[in-house]
């Protein structure tokens, strides 16, 4: 699936116990879904169960992927096909709770989260998991998609019978779907007694617990330096500690793009323009809802340094970092609490939401 993939770094710390005390145990796998690895991490559960678990969630987590794949055949690639001829039809049961939450979200971030713009994000190449253009679409075919205005708020929705009247319509949940199954799966971990547990989709995650004496710590990239296996320390921006059923999703223009003619375009299409979000370079948002926490760091992107706050407040979003343009660092009084700044000499600005 079409995803933007950002980096949190997760910090971790290990337990040294003396004595006769067992130490407790840490279980971690990875995969590969949603176009980025995932990776599921349980602190202090015996080993039987941490299997059992993280095959669940495993299991779970592809089938997910698979359900809300816009572009390949599927619950969602079929719901798609039948969104570009009139007529009404029957939703699918797992396509349908994830629809519900977006229009409520794309109605809130004044349209700014839009998923029904998968037709703009084929058009630049962005559904590609891995390749994608090296040039902008021709400005007459971006012209003649936004004329015709694709929008949630097109497809009808009567329980599960689905009608629409916009061809142009083409849902891509890329900006919600990792939000929405890294919930479910914490949700599904403390339905089984686990306490303590990560999942760490790209970077973009939800914690319950803690990781032993300790918070689970994670580091917040910085967009422009770039990150490999030896500096991740030098390419943090930021640390904070997550609490317990928090979600923390990062938007940014660092991972998903191509430059062309000296400039970047990334994947974080402003559904007003048809292009690029540009006056922004990260977002990073803490939630209690994994959906929500995702959809609104695109939303919040999107609107860049001026118009952020409003949509913050209009998605009851409290906990946000931007990072605009010129690299300044916008954070809400309530996130500037918890976040520890890698540079004490960055130009921060508090912003509080009107």
């Amino acid at each position: 699936m079409p995803r933007r993939t950002v980096l949190l770094i997760p910090l971790f710390f290990f337990i040294l116990l003396g004595g006769c005390q067992s130490e407790p145990q840490e279980h971690k796998t990875t995969m590969m879904v949603f176009g980025t690895l995932v990776t599921i991490t349980l602190w202090d559960v015996e080993e039987e169960k941490a299997n059992q678990a993280i095959s669940a969630v495993s299991e779970d987590l592809s089938f997910m992927h698979e359900a809300w794949h816009p572009w390949r055949p599927g619950p969602m690639g079929r719901m798609n096909q039948l969104l570009g001829v009139t007529g009404e039809f029957t939703g699918n049961i797992s396509v349908m709770p994830l629809l519900e939450k977006s229009r409520k979200l794309a109605k809130q971030s004044d349209g700014l989260f839009n998923p029904a713009l998968g037709k703009l994000i084929g058009l630049w190449g962005f559904h590609q998991d891995d390749l994608f253009a090296n040039f902008p679409p021709a400005q007459e075919d971006i012209d003649e998609l936004l004329a015709q205005n694709p929008q949630l708020s097109d497809i009808q929705v009567d329980n599960v019978r689905i009608s629409n009247d916009n061809p142009a319509v083409r849902l891509d949940m890329g900006a919600i779907a990792k939000g929405e199954a890294v919930q479910r799966s914490i949700e599904y971990l403390q339905s089984v007694g686990i306490a303590n547990a990560m999942v760490n989709a790209g970077g973009d995650l939800m914690a319950i617990g803690r990781h032993g004496d300790r918070p689970w710590r994670i580091g917040v990239r910085h967009p422009r330096k770039k990150c490999d296996d030896e500096n991740q320390a030098e390419c943090v921006i930021a640390r904070l500690d997550v609490r317990h059923n928090e979600a923390v999703f990062t938007s940014g223009d660092y991972e998903r793009y191509f430059e062309y003619g000296g400039k970047r375009y990334h994947h974080i299409l402003d559904p007003r323009t048809g292009y690029p979000a540009d006056q922004t370079t990260s977002v990073t948002v803490i939630h209690h809802d994994g959906a929500t926490a995702d959809a609104a760091s695109t939303a919040l992107f999107i609107a860049g340094p001026e118009k952020w706050p409003q949509i913050a407040r209009n998605m009851s979003i409290e906990q946000v970092m931007l990072i605009d343009k010129q690299g300044v660092v916008h954070l809400t009084p309530a996130m500037a609490e918890r976040i520890e700044l890698s540079d004490p000499q960055a130009d921060v600005v508090i912003q509080k939401l009107p």
